[in-house]
């Protein structure tokens, strides 16, 4: 069989503010094995941020203060391949080398993939997959733009924080935006010029249509016809 990789990316902090409200509100990724190279990781290397069951009622600043929640470029690090860098082992190498296999590595899956869309762009993303599987959806895409990461009311402090904390994810973004740009761009401008040739097409067939509408007669019965009339106007 072939199977096909797609994904969805959002804007880094509209993202994190969401899944900060989505814990605060009890949920949890405790079944999650977070699988790699064949294991999971050791308490060590990936301790929890909360001792209890869930962090309900986490602030922001609390979200934001633990190293470990991987919260931080959730993106790059579920499109990256972590084997490149030893797992969830932060031993394995610098932190700047690992970054930067990280990013490059999210990127080129990403690029690779057969198609990936983006939250705040929901027409085009539509437009992109029912082209690339050659599907149609029932009605079109809504944009949302009022969300529960919307109505967090956060200063520029904050806000640079969270891209601070997130900047493998933001630099991930910009590159996704662009090739997804490319992409669309590319594929409307493919559809034109199927439609043109689509209409050249059309009218050279409607013209073989009416020049085939009104044959030539023969000089039979071209004579018949003078004929006829000349006799008619001997009668008259």
């Amino acid at each position: 069989r072939n199977f096909y990789y797609i994904t969805m990316l959002r804007d880094p902090v509209s993202r994190y503010l969401s899944e900060w409200k989505h814990v605060q509100r009890g949920a949890t990724w405790k079944t999650s094995l977070h699988m790699c190279d064949g294991r999971s990781p050791t308490p060590d290397e990936l301790p929890t941020c909360y001792p209890g069951d869930d962090w309900s009622g986490v602030s922001l600043r609390e979200f934001m203060d633990c190293t470990y929640n991987l919260a931080n470029n959730r993106q790059v690090r579920m499109l990256a391949d972590l084997s490149l860098v030893g797992c969830y082992n932060l031993t394995f190498m610098n932190e700047s080398e690992r970054n930067t296999i990280l990013l490059q590595s999210a990127k080129s899956n990403l690029k690779n993939m057969a198609f990936f869309g983006l939250t705040e762009f929901q027409r085009k993303t539509q437009f992109l997959f029912e082209r690339t599987f050659n599907l149609k959806f029932i009605s079109p895409f809504t944009q949302f733009n009022i969300t529960r990461a919307s109505n967090v009311d956060i200063n520029e402090g904050a806000r640079q924080r969270i891209e601070e904390l997130n900047f493998l994810d933001m630099q991930l973004y910009e590159y996704a935006k662009d090739l997804f740009q490319q992409r669309y761009h590319h594929t409307k401008q493919l559809e034109h010029q199927r439609d043109r040739q689509k209409r050249r097409e059309e009218r050279r067939l409607q013209r073989e249509h009416r020049g085939h509408r009104w044959p030539k007669e023969d000089g039979n019965t071209e004579g018949a016809v003078t004929e006829d009339y000349n006799s008619q106007v001997v009668r008259w």
